[in-house]
């Protein structure tokens, strides 16, 4: 299959399925499908699926947007945004020294600078982007495309080190590595490109403070683990219906929300005076999202929302489905369905199980703004033990 046939697959499949486009005008639509079909006819590769990112993250919907990982090479160097900052998180052994540290430009050209112009080419929110972001940092053809560096042209990484000291990388052009091995399809924002290691539920207990229970996702393709995991975390809520509970989903990028709902029938169900935290970040999307909001919308303000901004709003489209494109992997992912969690609306698209549990929480601010690497359990027990402590005042 070409990719031009691919051109045509989603033309005829994703643009007249996915809601999400109905608010896109006409004459935009068409001038970027020409952009893609120019590129496809001209067999270039990386430029076809950089033109295919513009035109699926056109309605700024997250779960509409092409995936590009598995198709490309990036240079060896895996960039993560942690709170606000680019960091290199992975890196060959002969720049281990940079770990760590934050990209400040490349070739000159401030990070910012560089965010701006590949916004189009991003779908969903501006915490979406952050996610997803990163590895047109180290795609070579992304960059020649945003204007950052020539064809072949050199790249200069220059990085702010935690001592301040400003470094530069400047990594050969012509060893890549495949993109998923780097960057995986569904960002958790972890130096491991693995996540999770065959757990969905860690319990740290702190005593008569409460407890911490880590759910690093809801996907889960053998279908057991994780309704195991939860059956574990609804017993344990059940039997110390007071203690107060954190919750942290950092990192979990979704899945099947209904599959914890009895985690929450559990939490709900605890005594009036028990107070529950949830951990979040930017790398919380979808089905992690909903449970969230069932939980605030049972608790009202017995629930404190901790971390930073989520992935995605309230209101998004999701569900649809995907196509494998003839490029090596790339895959177009499409939306089919309407959520509302923030006024609690349905339309004619919203599946009629999920159209049952939809519920309007208004909006979901931040109680208290914590940012920390997700792997520094230390950071993340001290804050908890104190954060829980905090609950009990």
């Amino acid at each position: 299959m070409s990719m031009i046939e691919d051109l045509k697959r989603i033309e005829r499949l994703v643009l007249p399925t996915d809601p999400s486009f109905r608010a896109i005008d006409i004459e935009e639509m068409d001038r970027h499908i020409n952009d893609v079909r120019q590129n496809a006819l001209a067999t270039e590769k990386d430029a076809f699926l950089l033109s295919l990112m513009r035109l699926l993250a056109l309605p700024g919907n997250g779960h509409t947007r092409l995936i590009p990982n598995h198709a490309i090479s990036v240079l060896p160097l895996r960039f993560v945004t942690v709170g606000t900052a680019v960091r290199l998180l992975g890196v060959p052994t002969d720049f281990d020294a940079s770990t760590g540290s934050e990209l400040v430009s490349i070739n000159d050209f401030p990070v910012s600078e560089i965010e701006d112009a590949a916004s189009p080419f991003l779908a969903g929110t501006r915490q979406r982007k952050r996610v997803i972001g990163p590895i047109l940092f180290a795609w070579p053809s992304a960059l020649v495309r945003l204007g950052v560096c020539s064809e072949n042209g050199p790249i200069k990484y220059q990085m702010r080190d935690q001592t301040g000291r400003l470094i530069e990388l400047v990594p050969d052009w012509k060893n890549r590595v495949p993109g998923s091995s780097l960057y995986p399809r569904n960002e958790h924002g972890k130096s491991e490109v693995t996540w999770p290691h065959g757990t969905f539920l860690e319990i740290k207990d702190f005593g008569r403070h409460g407890l911490l229970m880590v759910l690093p996702s809801f996907f889960d393709p053998g279908e057991t683990m994780l309704a195991n995991a939860i059956d574990e975390a609804s017993e344990l809520a059940r039997s110390r219906p007071s203690t107060p509970l954190l919750i942290d989903i950092r990192g979990n990028t979704g899945g099947n929300f209904f599959k914890a709902l009895p985690l929450i029938d559990a939490i709900s169900e605890g005594g009036e005076d028990r107070r529950v935290g949830v951990i979040v970040d930017k790398f919380t999307f979808s089905a992690a999202i909903v449970f969230v909001a069932i939980l605030k919308h049972r608790l009202g303000a017995r629930l404190r929302l901790i971390g930073e901004e989520m992935g995605d709003d309230l209101t998004f489209f999701a569900e649809g489905g995907a196509i494998d494109l003839s490029t090596d992997g790339a895959v177009a992912r499409y939306s089919s369905a309407f959520h509302d969690w923030a006024q609690g609306r349905i339309d004619e698209t919203t599946p009629r199980a999920i159209a049952k549990e939809i519920v309007a929480v208004g909006k979901l601010e931040l109680d208290c703004r914590w940012i920390a690497a997700a792997q520094d359990r230390e950071a993340r027990d001290l804050f908890c033990r104190e954060f829980l402590a905090d609950l009990q005042s």
